[in-house]
């Protein structure tokens, strides 16, 4: 089971429908977070093609941010990784919990 977990696709579905692989990731020195890498990403976590440490090492990220970005991500898409909107979709995920 272990030899399993060791096994890495070589490529995953991107948030845009598009084949992600390694080398078509953003690159490790990137400083300007746009929505689609970020999403990028994230979707390389969740398909298995990076784990959460290498992509935190990889992009000098902290567990929190990388965290947020994947919450953000699984509340509301895409969108939820805009910086602009933050505090929108935070307060429309508080008041659908309450429901």
């Amino acid at each position: 089971m272990i030899e399993n977990q060791k096994i890495k696709p070589a490529q995953v579905v991107g948030p845009l429908g598009e084949p992600l692989t390694l080398d078509s990731l953003p690159p490790a020195d990137t400083t300007r977070w746009v929505v689609r890498r970020k999403a990028e990403v994230v979707a390389a976590v969740n398909g298995g093609l990076l784990s959460v440490d290498e992509a935190c090492a990889r992009y000098n990220l902290t567990l929190e941010e990388f965290a947020s970005w994947q919450r953000a991500v699984d509340r509301s898409g895409m969108h939820g990784l805009r910086v602009t909107r933050i505090q929108y979709y935070k307060s429309l995920y508080e008041r659908q919990q309450k429901y």
